[in-house]
């Protein structure tokens, strides 16, 4: 079974800077898409971005621009880039490989 570790969240003031980060056994992350979403509490899970095995990659409306979605083949990781960030973004954000459940999350809190 594959394990999922999301990591980089915290607590950051708007403007600011994350580097979030998703591991898995295996390569999986580099064979197959890996989309990263988020759930504000009392919402549902939406979509923020996703890189295909080819490095195409898609961003939802309201990242683009700000995230940017990379992958590391040799560390089998991918990576969520996110500048300029907003009180809006806050939320428990996951990564999800093609076929694979959903991990733990981890969490980010944009606040002064």
């Amino acid at each position: 079974q594959v394990q999922l570790v999301e990591s980089g969240g915290g607590l950051v003031q708007p403007g600011g800077s994350l580097r979030l980060s998703c591991a898995a056994s295996g390569s999986i992350l580099s064979i197959y898409t890996v989309g990263w979403y988020c759930q504000a509490p009392g919402k549902e899970r939406e979509f923020v971005a996703r890189i295909s095995s080819d490095g195409d990659t898609v961003y939802a409306s309201s990242v683009k621009g700000r995230f940017t979605i990379s992958r590391n083949s040799a560390k089998n990781t991918v990576s969520l880039q996110m500048n300029m960030l907003k009180p809006d973004d806050t939320a428990v954000y996951y990564c999800k490989p093609t076929g694979v459940d959903w991990g733990q999350g981890t969490q980010v809190t944009v606040s002064s």
